[in-house]
C-alpha cells in the first residue's frame, strides 16, 4: 500500500465535496422550523454570531489540524498524546451511527421521489408514511419485524455510496461532488422560483421576514442559533479535518472556509424562502393559521409536503419529484462526506486499501441499518437521532476544543493558518477554542441533556443507556486492537 496521501484534483472539488457535507437534510428541513419557532427575521442576528463564533473558529481548528498532518483524526490525536485516540474512535463511532439512520432517512426520501411522479402517497399523506411506508409500530417486538420496502431503499443508498466512495478519490468523491452539488443548487433554484409564483407566497414570506425582537433576549433562542450552526456545518465529525488533509499545500484556507460557510449558510436562507412560500400557499389554501402548517423534520418532508403537492394539481407533480430528488442529493453528498473519515481511519491505521476501508464501512453500516427498517425502526431513530446529536456529538466538539487547545500547540496552527490567508487569525481564535466555545457548548449540552434524557419515557432511557454504554466500551475496544494489529504495531516489530 502506497504511503502517500490522496490530493484532490483541484480546489473546486474540493469546495464542492464540502458544500455537499454541509448542506444535508438539516438545512432543508431542519432550519426553516428553527428559523420561525425562534423569532423569525430576528433569529438571524444570533445565527449570524454563532456562525463566526462556533463555525468559523470550529472549522479552522478542523481545516488546519487535516491541512498540516495529511492524516486521520486518529493520527491527529496520536500527536497529541497516545491514549487521545479514543477520543478519535468515539467520534468516529458517533457519526457512524448517526450515518446509519441517516441513511434510512434517505431511503424514505427515496420511496417518495419515485411515488412523487404519480403522488403515490394518496389522499391522506400522514396515513401513508405512518402505515404504508413505515408500518409504524408502538410495539417492540415489531423490533423484528423489517419493512421491505424501506428495506430495499436503504440497501440502495449504501450501495450507491459504496460504489461512489469505494473508487479512488478523484474518480469517486471528487466527481460526484463537481456534479452532485451545481445540480442540487440549480434544483434548489428551481424550487424556489416555482414557489414564489404560488399564491399566497407572500403569507410565508412575511412570516419568515417578521422578526420577534423580545425573541433576542431569550437564552434558548441563542443556543438554538448556536445548535443549528453546529448541525449544518457537520462540526466535530472529522470532516472538514479528513477532507482538508487531501488539500495541496498551497492551499488557501481561510477563503475556502469562508465559502463554504457562505455557500452553506446562504443555501438554507435562500431555500427557506421557497419553505415559507410553500406552506403560505397551504396556509392560504385550507385557512390554517401558518404555526399549523409549519413543522420540523420528517413531518415537513413527508407529510406537509406531500400535501401541498396534492393541492397543486399538475404543478405537483412537476415540483414534488424536484423537491424529492433535492433531498435525495442532499442526503447523499452528506453520506459519502460521514464515510470518508471513517474509511481513511481504518486505511491509516490497520494499512487498508481505500476500497477494503469503505466496503467494511458500509457493509457494517448496512447491517446496523436494519434496526431502523423494522417497524419500530422510527421511533429508535427518533431516540438515536436526539441523543447522539444532541448530547454524544456536543460532548465530543467540547473535548475537541479542550484536547486541542490546552494539550497542542495552537500557535503552530496559527502559522499555518496565516501563511497564505484572507485574513489572519490572532490569540482571539486561540481564546474562543480554548474557553469561549467550551463554555457555551456546555450549556447547549446541559440543555440538550435535559430535553433528551431527563424527559425522556423507559425505552428512550433504556435505548440511550446502551448507546452510552457502546460509546464508552466500543472506541476503548477499537483503540486496543490498533495496538495489536494496527500499522503501528506491524512497523514496530
Amino acid at each position: 500500500m502506497s504511503n502517500e496521501r490522496a490530493q484532490w484534483d483541484g480546489n473546486f472539488a474540493f469546495l464542492m465535496a464540502m458544500i455537499g457535507s454541509a448542506v444535508g437534510l438539516g438545512n432543508i428541513w431542519r432550519f426553516p422550523y428553527i428559523f420561525y419557532t425562534n423569532g423569525s427575521g430576528s433569529f438571524m442576528i444570533p445565527y449570524i454570531i454563532a456562525i463566526v463564533v462556533l463555525g468559523l473558529s470550529f472549522l479552522i481548528l478542523e481545516y488546519a489540524l487535516g491541512f498540516k498532518y495529511k492524516t486521520s483524526i486518529l493520527n491527529i490525536l496520536r500527536k497529541v498524546k497516545d491514549k487521545f485516540q479514543i477520543l478519535g474512535w468515539l467520534v468516529l463511532c458517533i457519526i457512524f451511527l448517526i450515518c446509519s439512520y441517516y441513511v434510512c432517512i434517505v431511503g424514505w426520501d427515496l420511496i417518495y421521489l419515485v411515488l412523487s411522479f404519480v403522488k403515490g402517497w394518496g389522499a391522506d399523506p400522514n396515513a401513508f408514511f405512518s402505515n404504508s411506508v413505515l408500518h409504524a409500530s408502538d410495539l417492540t417486538s415489531s423490533m423484528l419485524s423489517v419493512v421491505p420496502v424501506v428495506l430495499v431503499s436503504t440497501f440502495v443508498v449504501w450501495l450507491t455510496t459504496w460504489y461512489i466512495s469505494h473508487r479512488d478519490l478523484n474518480d469517486g468523491v471528487s466527481k460526484f461532488s463537481k456534479i452532485a452539488v451545481p445540480l442540487l443548487g440549480i434544483l434548489d433554484v428551481v424550487i424556489v422560483v416555482f414557489a414564489l409564483t404560488l399564491p399566497g407566497a407572500g403569507v410565508g414570506l412575511t412570516q419568515m421576514f417578521s422578526p420577534s425582537w423580545d425573541a433576542l433576549l431569550d437564552t434558548n433562542i441563542w443556543l438554538a442559533a448556536f445548535g443549528q450552526v453546529m448541525f449544518s456545518l457537520s462540526l466535530g465529525m472529522a470532516i472538514a479535518m479528513t477532507y482538508a488533509s487531501y488539500l495541496p499545500k498551497k492551499a488557501n484556507l481561510t477563503k475556502n472556509i469562508v465559502t463554504v460557510i457562505c455557500a452553506n449558510s446562504g443555501f438554507e436562507v435562500f431555500n427557506a424562502v421557497g419553505i415559507f412560500s410553500i406552506l403560505g400557499f397551504m396556509a392560504m389554501t385550507t385557512a390554517l393559521p401558518f404555526s399549523e402548517v409549519i413543522t420540523d423534520g420528517t413531518g415537513l418532508a413527508f407529510i406537509a409536503f406531500p400535501e401541498v403537492f396534492n393541492l397543486m394539481d399538475i404543478g405537483g407533480n412537476i415540483l414534488g419529484p424536484v423537491f424529492f430528488l433535492c433531498i435525495f442529493i442532499a442526503g447523499l453528498t452528506s453520506i459519502i462526506a460521514l464515510v470518508e473519515p471513517m474509511s481513511s481511519s481504518l486505511s491509516d491505521k490497520f494499512g487498508f486499501s481505500r476500497q477494503k476501508s469503505v466496503t467494511i464501512v458500509c457493509g457494517i453500516g448496512f447491517l446496523v441499518s436494519l434496526l431502523f427498517t423494522s417497524q419500530y425502526g422510527s421511533t429508535i431513530l427518533t431516540i438515536f437521532d436526539a441523543f447522539l446529536n444532541n448530547c454524544a456529538l456536543v460532548a465530543c466538539i467540547i473535548l475537541e476544543c479542550l484536547v486541542f487547545g490546552w494539550f497542542f500547540d495552537m500557535d503552530s496552527l496559527k502559522e499555518i493558518v496565516n501563511r497564505n490567508t484572507l485574513f489572519k487569525v490572532g490569540n482571539w481564535w486561540k481564546l474562543l477554542i480554548k474557553i469561549i466555545l467550551p463554555i457555551i457548548l456546555f450549556i447547549l449540552l446541559v440543555s440538550g441533556i435535559v430535553s433528551t434524557v431527563l424527559t425522556g419515557d423507559t425505552i428512550t432511557l433504556i435505548v440511550e443507556a446502551i448507546l452510552v454504554v457502546v460509546l464508552i466500551v466500543a472506541p476503548c475496544v477499537l483503540y486496543y486492537l490498533t495496538k495489536v494489529f494496527g500499522v503501528e504495531r506491524r512497523y514496530a516489530n
